[in-house]
Order: structure tokens, then C-alpha cells, then sequence
């Protein structure tokens, strides 16, 4: 009955999949390599993340 109340656990997903990329993008500009992969690579398990709740 009160299914629009829940929080939508992939919105969440995505606001943190956003986040990670921007921190990658700033951690690229400053010349932080190695950081950047880092980023990229975690940003990509919550797209892995992602993908598994919604179902592809």
C-alpha cells in the first residue's frame, strides 16, 4: 500500500556512481594516475552494482 514511501535503493546507487566519477575526474586533472584508476575501478563495481538490481 505504501510503496512510494520506500527509497529507491538504485537512485542511491547512482548518486554515489556520479560521485565517484566526478572524484576520478578531479583525481585525473591533478595528475593523480594512480588514484583515478582507483576511482574508476570502484565506480565501476557500483555500476556492476547497478546493473544487478535492475535486473540486466
Amino acid at each position: 500500500m505504501f510503496q512510494f514511501l520506500k527509497r529507491d535503493p538504485v537512485k542511491k546507487l547512482r548518486r554515489a556512481y556520479d560521485a565517484k566519477l566526478e572524484q576520478a575526474m578531479h583525481a585525473q586533472r591533478n595528475g593523480d594516475i594512480r588514484g583515478y584508476a582507483m576511482l574508476t575501478a570502484e565506480a565501476e563495481s557500483i555500476w556492476q552494482e547497478i546493473e544487478n538490481l535492475q535486473g540486466k
